[in-house]
């Protein structure tokens, strides 16, 4: 698990945090919040959280500041439109999702086994 500290220093997206943390009294709630290059707004995900992003400018570039290295192993997908968190993504027909296939095959968060999230 890692913290992540999130901008976008081009375009401009719509990030979003879950708590994934079982034992948390916010679990399963979500913030979502615009970053842009023009609002140079940062969003701090900590550990124990789910993070996405949709693209809402033609192009973006995020960047991240981390508390620790990647780890593949501990790396789990949660589906982006997991019905149970119900996240308002901000879709339209201008704005629709290009999925990649690791995030199309992601889980429901009710389908991941209590092992593989924060107790």
């Amino acid at each position: 698990p890692q913290g992540k500290l999130v901008r976008c220093i081009y375009g401009k997206i719509f990030d979003v945090a879950v708590d994934i943390r079982q034992k948390s009294n916010t679990f399963k709630q979500w913030i979502g919040v615009t970053l842009s290059s023009e609002n140079h707004s940062q969003l701090w995900i900590p550990k124990g959280f789910a993070h996405g992003f949709l693209t809402i400018s033609e192009s973006a570039e995020v960047v991240y500041k981390v508390t620790d290295l990647w780890n593949k192993k501990a790396e789990r997908s949660l589906k982006w439109n997991d019905k149970d968190l119900g996240i308002d993504w901000p879709l339209s027909e201008e704005i629709q999702p290009i999925v990649s296939d690791k995030d199309s095959n992601a889980h429901e968060l009710t389908q991941l086994k209590s092992c593989d999230l924060f107790l």
